[in-house]
Protein backbone atom coordinates (compact mmCIF):
# COMPACT_ATOMS: atom_id res chain seq x y z
CA UNK A 1 0.00 0.00 0.00
CA UNK A 2 1.68 3.86 -0.59
CA UNK A 3 0.67 6.04 1.91
CA UNK A 4 1.26 9.50 1.59
CA UNK A 5 2.04 11.76 4.43
CA UNK A 6 1.59 15.74 4.39
CA UNK A 7 3.12 17.93 6.33
CA UNK A 8 5.94 15.50 7.05
CA UNK A 9 8.40 17.65 8.60
CA UNK A 10 5.54 18.55 11.49
CA UNK A 11 4.79 17.85 15.08
CA UNK A 12 2.38 14.57 13.52
CA UNK A 13 3.92 13.95 10.54
CA UNK A 14 7.26 13.38 11.23
CA UNK A 15 6.04 11.23 14.48
CA UNK A 16 3.91 9.32 11.75
CA UNK A 17 6.79 8.37 9.32
CA UNK A 18 8.41 7.07 12.23
CA UNK A 19 5.33 4.61 12.62
CA UNK A 20 5.46 3.93 9.47
CA UNK A 21 9.16 2.67 9.28
CA UNK A 22 9.00 -0.58 8.89
CA UNK A 23 5.51 -1.33 8.18
CA UNK A 24 5.78 -1.99 4.63
CA UNK A 25 4.09 0.27 2.75
CA UNK A 26 5.36 2.41 0.46
CA UNK A 27 5.46 5.88 2.26
CA UNK A 28 5.41 8.84 0.87
CA UNK A 29 6.53 11.91 2.84
CA UNK A 30 5.56 15.27 1.53
CA UNK A 31 6.59 18.50 3.16
CA UNK A 32 6.22 22.43 2.48
CA UNK A 33 9.27 22.47 0.02
CA UNK A 34 7.42 19.57 -2.06
CA UNK A 35 3.61 21.02 -2.14
CA UNK A 36 2.79 24.53 -0.47
CA UNK A 37 -0.62 24.77 1.50
CA UNK A 38 -0.43 28.15 0.88
CA UNK A 39 -1.05 27.72 -3.00
CA UNK A 40 -4.49 25.82 -3.19
CA UNK A 41 -3.93 26.19 -6.84
CA UNK A 42 -1.18 23.88 -7.19
CA UNK A 43 -2.07 21.38 -4.15
CA UNK A 44 -4.08 19.10 -6.37
CA UNK A 45 -1.88 19.00 -9.33
CA UNK A 46 0.71 17.88 -6.75
CA UNK A 47 -0.86 15.16 -4.76
CA UNK A 48 -2.59 13.46 -7.81
CA UNK A 49 1.08 13.10 -9.26
CA UNK A 50 1.88 10.63 -6.61
CA UNK A 51 -1.55 8.74 -7.10
CA UNK A 52 -0.89 7.42 -3.65
CA UNK A 53 -3.45 4.83 -1.88
CA UNK A 54 -3.76 6.82 1.40
CA UNK A 55 -2.99 10.07 2.28
CA UNK A 56 -2.98 11.07 5.13
CA UNK A 57 -3.20 15.03 5.53
CA UNK A 58 -1.19 16.42 8.74
CA UNK A 59 -0.64 19.77 6.55
CA UNK A 60 -2.45 22.32 8.33
CA UNK A 61 -2.21 25.98 9.63
CA UNK A 62 -2.01 25.58 13.50
CA UNK A 63 -1.37 28.93 15.04
CA UNK A 64 -4.27 29.70 17.02
CA UNK A 65 -3.57 33.32 17.88
CA UNK A 66 -1.92 34.15 14.92
CA UNK A 67 -4.87 33.33 13.01
CA UNK A 68 -6.66 35.63 14.29
CA UNK A 69 -4.81 38.56 12.23
CA UNK A 70 -3.73 35.86 9.17
CA UNK A 71 -7.52 35.04 8.63
CA UNK A 72 -7.00 34.47 4.66
CA UNK A 73 -3.96 32.07 5.47
CA UNK A 74 -5.52 30.02 7.96
CA UNK A 75 -8.22 29.51 5.71
CA UNK A 76 -6.69 28.99 2.59
CA UNK A 77 -4.72 26.32 4.36
CA UNK A 78 -6.91 24.56 6.27
CA UNK A 79 -10.19 24.97 4.04
CA UNK A 80 -9.32 25.76 0.35
CA UNK A 81 -5.82 23.45 0.28
CA UNK A 82 -7.66 20.60 2.12
CA UNK A 83 -10.26 20.54 -0.37
CA UNK A 84 -8.27 20.81 -3.13
CA UNK A 85 -6.00 17.70 -1.96
CA UNK A 86 -9.36 16.12 -1.52
CA UNK A 87 -10.70 16.32 -5.07
CA UNK A 88 -7.05 15.31 -6.01
CA UNK A 89 -7.61 12.17 -4.12
CA UNK A 90 -10.95 11.34 -5.09
CA UNK A 91 -10.03 12.05 -9.02
CA UNK A 92 -7.12 9.36 -8.20
CA UNK A 93 -8.84 6.64 -6.85
CA UNK A 94 -7.14 6.75 -3.42
CA UNK A 95 -8.32 7.40 0.34
CA UNK A 96 -7.90 10.17 2.62
CA UNK A 97 -7.14 11.10 6.43
CA UNK A 98 -7.80 14.28 7.06
CA UNK A 99 -6.36 15.26 10.53
CA UNK A 100 -8.63 17.91 12.47
CA UNK A 101 -9.19 19.02 15.84
CA UNK A 102 -11.51 19.61 19.10
CA UNK A 103 -11.33 23.04 18.42
CA UNK A 104 -14.27 22.42 16.24
CA UNK A 105 -16.45 22.56 19.63
CA UNK A 106 -17.50 25.79 21.39
CA UNK A 107 -16.97 24.00 25.09
CA UNK A 108 -20.29 24.94 26.30
CA UNK A 109 -21.42 21.37 27.02
CA UNK A 110 -20.35 19.26 30.35
CA UNK A 111 -19.79 15.74 28.60
CA UNK A 112 -16.82 14.75 26.08
CA UNK A 113 -17.57 15.63 22.54
CA UNK A 114 -18.90 12.95 20.48
CA UNK A 115 -18.26 12.81 16.56
CA UNK A 116 -21.67 13.37 15.86
CA UNK A 117 -22.29 16.60 18.19
CA UNK A 118 -22.81 20.21 16.54
CA UNK A 119 -19.48 22.12 15.71
CA UNK A 120 -19.38 25.47 17.17
CA UNK A 121 -15.63 27.12 16.65
CA UNK A 122 -15.00 30.32 18.56
CA UNK A 123 -11.99 31.59 16.90
CA UNK A 124 -10.65 31.28 13.28
CA UNK A 125 -8.26 28.38 14.17
CA UNK A 126 -11.19 26.37 14.42
CA UNK A 127 -13.59 28.09 12.06
CA UNK A 128 -11.16 27.05 9.58
CA UNK A 129 -10.66 23.49 10.14
CA UNK A 130 -14.75 22.98 11.02
CA UNK A 131 -14.91 24.41 7.15
CA UNK A 132 -11.80 21.94 6.24
CA UNK A 133 -14.28 19.61 7.43
CA UNK A 134 -16.72 19.81 5.19
CA UNK A 135 -14.88 20.75 2.30
CA UNK A 136 -13.39 17.89 2.33
CA UNK A 137 -16.59 15.99 2.85
CA UNK A 138 -18.04 17.97 -0.18
CA UNK A 139 -14.79 16.48 -2.50
CA UNK A 140 -14.75 13.18 -0.80
CA UNK A 141 -18.02 11.55 0.94
CA UNK A 142 -15.52 8.76 2.03
CA UNK A 143 -13.24 10.52 3.56
CA UNK A 144 -12.24 10.02 7.20
CA UNK A 145 -11.84 12.84 9.31
CA UNK A 146 -9.43 11.97 12.71
CA UNK A 147 -9.96 14.43 15.52
CA UNK A 148 -7.18 15.14 18.28
CA UNK A 149 -6.11 17.87 20.22
CA UNK A 150 -3.87 19.48 23.22
CA UNK A 151 -1.12 17.66 20.86
CA UNK A 152 2.67 17.59 21.83
CA UNK A 153 5.52 15.01 20.69
CA UNK A 154 9.60 14.81 20.84
CA UNK A 155 9.35 17.13 17.38
CA UNK A 156 7.99 20.59 16.94
CA UNK A 157 7.04 23.03 18.92
CA UNK A 158 4.47 22.62 22.20
CA UNK A 159 3.27 23.08 25.14
CA UNK A 160 5.61 20.75 26.90
CA UNK A 161 8.91 22.05 25.52
CA UNK A 162 7.52 25.49 26.54
CA UNK A 163 7.18 24.42 29.88
CA UNK A 164 10.07 22.87 29.97
CA UNK A 165 11.81 26.07 28.54
CA UNK A 166 10.37 28.22 30.83
CA UNK A 167 10.85 25.99 34.15
CA UNK A 168 14.59 26.32 33.31
CA UNK A 169 14.37 30.24 33.18
CA UNK A 170 11.63 31.27 36.18
CA UNK A 171 11.04 30.57 39.64
CA UNK A 172 7.44 30.47 38.98
CA UNK A 173 4.91 29.61 36.34
CA UNK A 174 1.53 30.73 35.71
CA UNK A 175 -0.68 28.70 34.02
CA UNK A 176 -4.50 28.93 33.11
CA UNK A 177 -6.77 25.94 35.32
CA UNK A 178 -10.36 26.71 33.70
CA UNK A 179 -9.86 25.22 30.05
CA UNK A 180 -10.24 20.98 30.32
CA UNK A 181 -9.14 18.94 27.78
CA UNK A 182 -6.87 15.62 27.32
CA UNK A 183 -3.11 16.15 26.71
CA UNK A 184 -2.22 14.00 23.69
CA UNK A 185 1.06 12.16 22.28
CA UNK A 186 2.24 11.95 18.59
CA UNK A 187 3.66 8.80 19.16
CA UNK A 188 -0.26 7.89 20.70
CA UNK A 189 -1.93 9.47 18.35
CA UNK A 190 0.22 7.88 14.96
CA UNK A 191 -0.19 4.32 16.67
CA UNK A 192 -4.24 4.58 16.32
CA UNK A 193 -4.52 6.67 13.03
CA UNK A 194 -2.34 3.18 11.50
CA UNK A 195 -4.58 1.34 13.31
CA UNK A 196 -7.21 2.73 12.15
CA UNK A 197 -5.60 2.82 8.49
CA UNK A 198 -5.82 -1.01 8.26
CA UNK A 199 -9.41 -1.03 8.72
CA UNK A 200 -10.60 1.35 6.01
CA UNK A 201 -12.65 4.30 8.14
CA UNK A 202 -14.80 6.62 6.77
CA UNK A 203 -16.39 9.39 8.61
CA UNK A 204 -15.52 10.98 12.04
CA UNK A 205 -13.18 9.92 14.55
CA UNK A 206 -12.09 11.36 17.72
CA UNK A 207 -8.69 10.15 19.72
CA UNK A 208 -7.10 11.62 22.59
CA UNK A 209 -5.34 10.06 25.01
CA UNK A 210 -7.42 8.81 28.44
CA UNK A 211 -8.13 11.26 31.16
CA UNK A 212 -8.97 14.97 31.44
CA UNK A 213 -6.65 17.76 32.80
CA UNK A 214 -6.40 21.36 32.71
CA UNK A 215 -3.13 23.48 31.49
CA UNK A 216 -2.53 23.68 34.99
CA UNK A 217 -2.46 20.17 35.60
CA UNK A 218 -0.41 19.05 32.64
CA UNK A 219 2.32 21.88 33.58
CA UNK A 220 2.34 20.70 36.77
CA UNK A 221 2.54 17.05 35.65
CA UNK A 222 5.41 17.80 33.22
CA UNK A 223 7.39 19.71 35.93
CA UNK A 224 7.31 16.86 38.46
CA UNK A 225 8.10 14.36 36.16
CA UNK A 226 10.81 16.12 34.24
CA UNK A 227 12.49 16.82 37.79
CA UNK A 228 12.61 12.98 38.65
CA UNK A 229 13.96 12.27 35.27
CA UNK A 230 16.71 14.97 35.89
CA UNK A 231 15.98 17.85 33.27
CA UNK A 232 17.17 20.99 35.01
CA UNK A 233 14.26 22.67 36.52
CA UNK A 234 14.17 25.62 38.26
CA UNK A 235 10.65 26.75 39.10
CA UNK A 236 9.08 25.18 42.00
CA UNK A 237 5.85 26.53 41.97
CA UNK A 238 2.98 26.53 39.38
CA UNK A 239 0.20 29.09 40.11
CA UNK A 240 -3.54 28.24 38.26
CA UNK A 241 -4.81 31.20 36.88
CA UNK A 242 -8.14 31.85 35.41
CA UNK A 243 -8.37 32.30 31.79
CA UNK A 244 -9.38 35.89 31.99
CA UNK A 245 -6.06 36.34 33.62
CA UNK A 246 -4.16 35.47 30.67
CA UNK A 247 -5.88 37.37 28.26
CA UNK A 248 -5.33 35.82 24.58
CA UNK A 249 -6.38 37.07 20.81
CA UNK A 250 -8.12 33.65 20.15
CA UNK A 251 -10.98 32.69 22.39
CA UNK A 252 -10.56 28.90 23.56
CA UNK A 253 -12.91 26.26 24.42
CA UNK A 254 -13.23 25.96 28.17
CA UNK A 255 -13.82 21.99 27.73
CA UNK A 256 -12.72 20.07 24.78
CA UNK A 257 -12.33 16.66 25.98
CA UNK A 258 -13.06 14.47 23.28
CA UNK A 259 -15.17 11.34 23.61
CA UNK A 260 -13.17 7.92 22.37
CA UNK A 261 -16.15 5.44 22.77
CA UNK A 262 -16.00 4.74 18.72
CA UNK A 263 -12.27 4.35 18.41
CA UNK A 264 -11.72 2.40 21.32
CA UNK A 265 -14.13 -0.42 19.78
CA UNK A 266 -11.85 -0.31 16.75
CA UNK A 267 -8.45 -0.74 18.37
CA UNK A 268 -7.47 -3.89 20.21
CA UNK A 269 -4.88 -2.53 22.70
CA UNK A 270 -6.03 0.22 25.44
CA UNK A 271 -5.34 3.70 25.12
CA UNK A 272 -2.85 4.93 27.26
CA UNK A 273 -3.31 7.67 30.06
CA UNK A 274 -2.19 11.12 29.41
CA UNK A 275 0.27 11.40 32.45
CA UNK A 276 2.12 7.75 31.05
CA UNK A 277 2.34 9.08 27.76
CA UNK A 278 4.06 11.96 28.84
CA UNK A 279 6.38 10.14 30.88
CA UNK A 280 7.29 8.28 27.80
CA UNK A 281 7.76 11.27 25.58
CA UNK A 282 10.05 13.06 28.30
CA UNK A 283 12.29 10.04 28.59
CA UNK A 284 12.65 10.06 24.63
CA UNK A 285 13.22 13.79 25.06
CA UNK A 286 15.98 13.31 26.99
CA UNK A 287 17.70 10.68 24.66
CA UNK A 288 17.60 13.29 22.04
CA UNK A 289 19.60 16.54 22.42
CA UNK A 290 18.66 17.49 19.29
CA UNK A 291 15.43 17.31 19.41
Amino acid sequence: MKVLVTGAAGQLGSQLLRALDGSGHEVIPVTRAEVDFSRPDEVGGRIAEYRADWVINCAAYTQVDRAESETELAFTVNRDSAASLARAVASAGGRLVQISTDFVFDGNQPRPYKEQDTAGPLGVYGRSKWEGEQAVREALPEACIFRTGWVYGVQGNNFVKTMLRLATERDRLRVVDDQLGTPSWTADISRALLTLLETGPTGVWHFSNEGVASWYDFAQAILQEAGRLGFPIRAGYVEPIPTQAYPTPATRPAFSVLDKQKIRARLAYPIPHWRDSLVAMLKELKACPDC
